[in-house]
């Protein structure tokens, strides 16, 4: 059999440049492709937040918590799981630092990422849950477009394959970003074709995206169960993927960590998804007036503040409500009660409808009896007036 015969008659090609220089400054290919990644992320979010009755721009502010958080733990991961690279023998531990060298682990991303966005979310006033479940398909967006910083790298790619899909890989230079280049100025192969697991992964991303916004949008997902969602979708298309990859890697029992990851972690979210009930949370901000149905009903000394202030200012905090009332809100502008606090804890919240299982809060008043004489004993005392001190 000939060399020719054994070469497939199609291959995707790769990149012989991953770093371009601008004067004394890198751009990598790696970075802009996960700076492009987290801005469709924040694109997504913030139309789902919006929809939810968050104020407009909340999302910057939740990623500039988010986005740090999740560079940091992706680092910690990395460093933690291949430490024979830093604190190993001839390892140089200022190295696991480098951010900007590569070395990033998405499970740490995420739950560096989530931590950020929880204490942005707890500033703001938004329940954390609300800003999971409107990044759950932003989240495998972002890490589709970033899989491609993987194809400019020539890494994270399988094991051998004839394919029509096979992939060539350059021997890279981590230090220049560049292919090596043989004598005669061609830049080298490695032998064969390989499976872009990257690729694999990148369009797995894609269909659980749109998975999360298919039943989100038909079971009105809620709690926190769309992010749930994503994770199982995304840990499973990891498991099977991670069996197919060759590089180097540590291992428990002979098997891949990042598979034992995704497994666990896979487990983690259908249990949640499961376990946890209730329907999807909706915001109403706290501290801010509603608008006006038209302009007829703003008086023109009230249109020209408008017209001069530079935006809304950014409400107190949220109130969570029911999908009936938000829309309502949304309608007329017509503020729902505040809840009532008196309820027993079996009593169900008095901003949402009653569920399949929940019992009629009871109100009591004076004449129903002892409880009723209990209520009317709490109730503040009305003295009448005493003449006698006039």
């Amino acid at each position: 059999m000939t060399l020719a015969s054994q070469i497939p008659l199609a291959a995707l090609p790769s990149p012989t440049t991953a770093v371009w220089q601008v004067g004394p400054f890198p751009i990598r290919a790696y970075a802009l492709c996960i700076l492009v990644g987290i801005a469709v992320a924040c694109w997504v979010t913030e139309r789902r937040l919006r929809q939810r009755g968050v104020a407009p721009g909340a999302v910057l502010d939740i990623a500039v918590w988010a986005v740090p958080a999740g560079i940091v733990g992706a680092r910690i991961y990395h460093v933690v799981t291949s430490p024979e690279r830093y604190f190993g023998t001839g390892g140089e531990p200022l190295k696991a630092l480098y951010v900007w060298e590569g070395g990033l682990g998405i499970w740490g991303a995420v739950a560096g990422g989530a931590v950020g966005a929880w204490f942005a979310a707890r500033q703001l006033g938004i329940p954390f849950a609300v800003v999971a479940d409107a990044l759950a398909p932003g989240l495998p967006l972002a890490q589709a477009v970033g899989r491609l910083g993987n194809w400019f790298n020539n890494e994270l790619y399988g094991g051998p394959t004839t394919l029509p899909w096979g992939l060539e890989i350059h021997r890279m230079d981590p230090d220049t970003g560049r292919a090596l280049r043989d004598d005669a100025g061609q830049p080298i192969l490695e032998q064969g074709l390989y499976h872009p697991t990257f690729a694999y992964e990148a369009l797995w991303n894609l269909g659980v995206a749109a998975l999360v916004l298919l039943l989100d949008r038909r079971l009105k997902l809620g709690r926190g169960r769309a992010f749930a969602l994503y994770v199982m979708g995304y840990t499973a298309g990891r498991f099977w993927i991670e069996l197919m990859r060759t590089d180097e890697a540590n291992t428990i029992l002979g098997v891949r960590l990042n598979v034992w990851t995704a497994g666990v972690v896979f487990l983690g979210a259908l249990v949640y998804f499961l376990w946890v009930r209730g329907p999807r949370e909706y915001l109403i901000p706290i501290g801010e007036v509603p608008a006006p149905a038209s302009e007829s009903d703003v008086s023109q000394v009230d249109l020209s503040a408008r017209e001069a202030d530079s935006g809304p200012a950014a409400p107190a905090g949220y109130r969570v409500v029911g999908e009936e009332q938000f829309r309502r809100w949304r309608e007329t502008g017509e503020v729902p009660p505040e809840p009532e606090t008196g309820n027993s804890s079996d009593d169900p919240p008095a901003d949402r409808p009653l569920e399949p299982g929940d019992r009629e809060p009871v109100h009591r008043t004076a004449g129903d009896g002892e409880p009723g004489a209990a209520d009317a004993a709490d109730a503040p005392v009305t003295r009448p007036a005493d003449h006698r001190d006039s």
